[in-house]
């Protein structure tokens, strides 16, 4: 059966002895992007009638299934954006049905989906009617969207699947609460994320608040320069609880101190946090009291474990593991560079100074790349007899030279640094130089066979040197760590370190650029996976554009 983007899944079994994991892995083979899960246990699809939807009331149980769900998406189906919706739990007072009228989800199903048993073969159109039927009272649907029963599919999954036990049932009301709060960075939303909206929606019967970590509160953060822009991740965010629960009021705000608006705000009686962050909300309910305001209840939800961590990465599910994982991968796609041979295929590696980029240039020779190292080559064109030579005398003065005529790079840096008029004359000169010769080596390396070229440049944006590569690889580490290593490596005090660094462009300006991401913050060993997943990565690309041609 072919692939839908979006589909909607039904599910019809008690909560308590619901199989999660064969019914995801069976849509998994049928939902590509977003998958809706819709709960009515006890849903009769072949009993006769068409039936309606219902509320079904919050109970603990509901609780424990949706961690439970969010758990095994992440472990079975981790490619699909799975959203519990919850329009049918917990009436709103004054509405007697869960779907006055159908209800817009973001992404347009395009297949329905449900566990339903089917007891008769005979009844299956039957069934896949009463589905669409049902569906369409709940949500905007296209009429005759395509219908499968997952039954026989699930009956298949689980022979090779390990059994889940079944879970106690515990129908206990759950306490609800007017306004509820929760903080997070809710970067590259993830299952934990959803975990944590989705109880907070459950929780809240007026008003949702989320405070978002903005600026200051992203500094410490592991590769903080991959998170998401903050209006990306409140766009995401907003989306989501669109859909899980669109008659909640929400509110997002910026975070920019640990406890935020939550210990100002009287409104709040909640405050949900995970065994991580408790402390948290303990600290928060300290301030409300200094601030003569009643403490919120904490309701603490547990952590999801990541069943596919590395050694170097968190054993729950967590957003800095996902930024992790997105080293060597390619974040953006290359841009068009018709006027470029495809061999050898050149790209430029570039990153601020201690970022260990040269390093990354040395592991991607070994593994067959030409390296291209400017640094050296921008020692080349100031040797007596260049073109560049006799161009930057006349600019500088002869007193920039040596006793045996050449050029003391030293002096002549003291004469450009922190003039920028200075600098620009000097890099007018020298970089156009630079990039002639770049470009021999590459026609050098094109007449030997070679695949790949790496042009090792620090300057790479600021020479325009993109005009030459068909992909830009950036190297990145913590702006504390650069400045550690410049201060080891050139003996300077971390003053001088820093001011060097901030005197280059910033990872943030070179990250618009970057189609791959690279970090050697951690042990060579992880720097080496990086670079041989980036490697890996790159031969399928160059031989793919090949095939296309």
């Amino acid at each position: 059966m072919s692939m839908f983007s979006t589909g909607i899944l039904v599910l019809t079994s008690p909560l308590h002895s619901l199989r999660i994991a064969p019914v995801l892995s069976s849509a998994a083979q049928l939902v590509e992007r977003t998958l809706y899960v819709h709960l009515h246990p006890g849903l009769n699809l072949s009993g006769g009638g068409q039936p309606r939807p219902v509320f079904i009331p919050p109970a603990v149980d509901l609780c424990s299934l949706i961690t439970r769900l969010y758990s095994n998406a992440a472990d079975v189906c981790a490619h699909l954006d799975v959203r519990v919706l919850l329009t049918n739990i917990n009436p709103p007072s004054g509405i007697s049905g869960p779907f006055p009228t159908p209800q817009f989800l973001s992404h347009p199903p395009e297949v329905l989906l449900t566990d339903f048993p089917l007891q008769d073969p005979t009844q299956s159109h039957q069934v896949t009617q009463c589905l669409q039927g049902y569906a369409g009272r709940c949500y905007a649907c296209r009429p005759g969207l395509p219908s499968v029963l997952l039954h026989s599919e699930m009956a298949a999954q689980q022979e090779d699947s390990v059994v889940e036990e079944n879970q106690p049932e515990d129908g206990k009301p759950l306490e609800m609460y007017p306004d509820v709060v929760v903080g997070g960075t809710f970067d590259r939303l993830h299952g934990a994320h959803k975990t944590l909206l989705n109880m907070s929606c459950l929780l809240a019967t007026r008003r949702f608040l989320i405070g978002v970590c903005d600026q200051g509160m992203l500094k410490k953060k592991v590769l903080k320069e991959l998170i998401e822009p903050y209006d990306l991740r409140v766009e995401k965010i907003q989306e989501f609880l669109r859909d899980v629960k669109p008659s909640l009021q929400v509110e997002i705000v910026p975070l920019g101190d640990p406890l935020g608006v939550s210990v100002v705000d009287p409104l709040l009686r909640c405050i949900v946090v995970s065994e991580e962050t408790r402390k948290g909300g303990e600290a928060v309910n300290r301030k409300r009291i200094e601030n003569g305001l009643p403490a919120l209840v904490l309701h603490e939800i547990q952590l999801l474990k990541d069943a596919h961590h590395s050694e170097t990465e968190e054993e729950k599910i967590s957003s800095s593991s996902l930024r992790s994982r997105l080293l060597g991968t390619l974040l953006i796609p290359p841009k068009d560079t018709p006027h470029l041979p495809l061999r050898p295929y050149v790209i430029g590696l570039t990153g601020g100074s201690g970022s260990g980029k040269s390093s990354v240039a040395k592991r991607l020779e070994k593994l067959g790349a030409v390296c291209i190292d400017c640094d050296k080559l921008g020692h080349q064109v100031y040797e007596t007899g260049t073109a560049a030579y006799q161009r930057v005398v006349d600019e500088f003065g002869s007193d920039i030279l040596n006793e045996d005529k050449s050029i003391n790079r030293r002096i002549l840096g003291k004469k450009v640094f922190g003039k920028q008029e200075r600098l620009k004359a000097l890099t007018d000169i020298v970089w156009p130089e630079i990039a002639l010769l770049v470009k021999d080596v590459i026609s050098q390396a094109r007449e030997q066979g070679k695949d790949v070229c790496v042009l090792d440049a620090a300057v790479l944006l600021e020479a325009g040197w993109t005009d030459m590569v068909h992909e830009v690889w950036v190297t990145i580490i913590p702006e504390e760590e650069a400045v550690s290593r410049i201060t080891k490596r050139d003996n300077v005090s971390p003053e001088d370190a820093l001011h060097r660094l901030r005197s280059q462009g910033s990872d943030a300006q070179r990250l618009e650029h970057a189609n791959v991401v690279l970090s050697t913050l951690w042990e060579p060993e992880v720097t080496q996976k990086q670079v041989l997943k980036a490697w890996n990565l790159l031969q399928k690309r160059m031989q793919q554009r090949r095939g296309e041609l």
